[in-house]
């Protein structure tokens, strides 16, 4: 099918001014007003032309926001115009664009605006191969392109518009997960334990009536074709519904695990699993209702993969965690004789960091895990199937992996509104320099100066890359430590705001 041959300049009246929408990492806004289809085509067009994709296909997947199949259609009209080949994917999370651009060796683009609220849409862009684009890797001449073409129109192609097609791909990237993850004890050369085939695992899964919806029954179900696993899913919003009639469709904030944990607890089930909105991030839930950290999720997995790939062959093996998980992470990998390599925080940074380094895996503390065998991608479902195969295998609660691997205490994330970065910055140093180390690797990190039994305590903060917030995370070998020093530093952050 050949798409319009001609699309001319924005006539909705927007300005051309897209600074405000193309973050570091993604592109969002509100939808009609910063968003709309004729913005969405300039920036489908210069997708094309910055990354010289005329000729070549371009997957293009969507979430279930109302906005989101018109927006998918336009920023094809602006690829076929300026000569790519648009394949439309349709309803879909944004790991399964990761899949199809990694498989396939196309670029790609999700739209999505994740766990944000219903006004608001964007898009995830993906270089062949699933590599990701930041501002200072291809966003922001995008963005300049996508400008001009607003201003000035869209040119057609020298050798003309390009072919739109469909594929259907939810079937080959569910049993490309199975195949990387053994939840049935049926596959005979797995280089790490499998799951015993005789025991079943209940789970609720809470799919915030986001794209889980769609993308758990395939992978932990039948919904794809593929042979029953050892699990009973207890389904909580399943229904694809991009106002969030529930809740919204953001795990991070604990208010929205709250019908999870009851459901849990009610259905006796062994753990809970919560997706955000493009299911691309999963957070658990012990059978206790308890949320189970990210830094323990992370710290199974990378036992796990380590065992893998050394099971495997492999002798030199790294693993990725960035600045802000839990110090459990780290000795945890240094334990499993692996290379521990410390990150800045953001997704582009780390897929960059685990292609220059071969990392086998990568963990944030935001939920996104990244893989080798993924093409360096996040994938919060894959994560989520070691955990269910940890458990299945070591044959204990969650509650018992949980504690295990939360040997520390850790503040969780704490923002403050900052209007000078520099004299808060330089507060905390003229506070803490006499009692901590500190380096500037991403934002400010502080590791206290201990001796004897005293107990470790180190924290963090980061500046926002949107808002005039600093982001504060602490933690120490007590509980009373790290609140002493977490309520120390906020004293000092806020002191302009008292």
């Amino acid at each position: 099918m050949s798409l319009a041959p001609a699309i001319p300049a924005t006539e909705t009246g927007e300005r051309g001014d897209l600074a405000a929408v193309v973050k570091r990492y993604d592109i969002r806004g509100l939808v009609g007003r910063q968003l709309t289809e004729p913005v969405v085509a300039a920036l489908g067009a210069a997708f094309v032309d910055e990354l010289g994709l005329a000729g070549q296909d371009v997957a293009i997947g969507h979430d279930m926001r109302a906005s989101s199949p018109g927006f998918a259609q336009a920023f094809a009209r602006g690829v076929a115009q300026r000569g790519g080949r648009p394949v439309t994917i349709g309803l879909c999370s944004t790991d399964v664009t990761y899949f199809v651009s990694g498989s396939r060796g196309i670029a790609a683009a999700m739209f999505t605006a994740s766990h944000n609220p219903a006004a608001y849409n964007g898009i995830k862009l993906s270089r062949p191969g699933a590599q990701a684009l930041s501002l200072d890797t291809g966003l922001a001449a995008i963005r300049d392109r996508a400008e001009a073409f607003l201003r000035d129109g869209i040119p057609a192609a020298p050798h003309g518009a390009g072919e739109q097609t469909r594929l259907d791909v939810l079937a080959d990237y569910a049993a490309h997960l199975r195949r990387l993850v053994d939840l049935t004890g049926t596959q005979a050369d797995a280089p790490v334990a499998s799951a015993s085939p005789t025991r079943r695992l209940k789970i609720v899964v809470d799919a915030g009536n986001g794209m889980a919806g769609l993308t758990v029954p395939a992978v932990l179900g039948a919904g794809a074709g593929l042979e029953p696993l050892p699990l009973e899913i207890v389904p909580l919003y399943f229904e694809l519904d991009g106002t969030f009639p529930n809740h919204e469709a953001n795990p991070l904030d604990p208010a929205n695990l709250v019908d999870l944990q009851r459901a849990v607890v009610e259905h006796g089930a062994d753990l809970g699993l919560a997706f955000d909105g493009d299911a691309d991030r999963c957070f658990v839930v012990d059978e206790l209702g308890e949320p189970v950290s990210p830094s323990a999720v992370t710290a199974i997995v990378a036992e796990r993969e380590v065992a893998r790939v050394r099971a495997a062959g492999e002798a030199e093996i790294t693993v990725l965690h960035n600045l802000i998980v839990s110090r459990h992470v780290p000795e945890t990998i240094e334990r499993a004789d692996a290379t521990a390599v410390r990150t800045h925080v953001g997704h582009s940074l780390i897929k960059a960091e685990m292609a220059r380094t071969g990392a086998v895996f990568g963990g944030e503390h935001s939920a996104h895990y990244y893989f080798r065998d993924f093409w360096g991608a996040d994938n919060g479902m894959l994560a989520s199937m070691h955990v269910l195969a940890e458990v299945l295998t070591q044959g204990v609660s969650m509650s018992r992996l949980s504690h295990r691997h939360t040997p520390y205490a850790i503040s969780g994330e704490i923002n403050s509104t900052v209007d000078d970065v520099p004299a808060a910055y330089a507060r905390l140093i003229d506070e803490f320099e006499h009692i901590a180390s500190y380096d500037e690797f991403d934002g400010l990190t502080f590791t206290g100066f201990t001796s004897g039994d005293e107990p470790f305590w180190w924290f963090n903060v980061r500046p926002s890359n949107t808002e005039p917030l600093l982001r504060l995370n602490a933690e120490a070998a007590t509980r009373s430590r790290m609140e002493t020093i977490r309520d120390a530093v906020l004293a000092v952050i806020r002191e302009d705001a008292w």
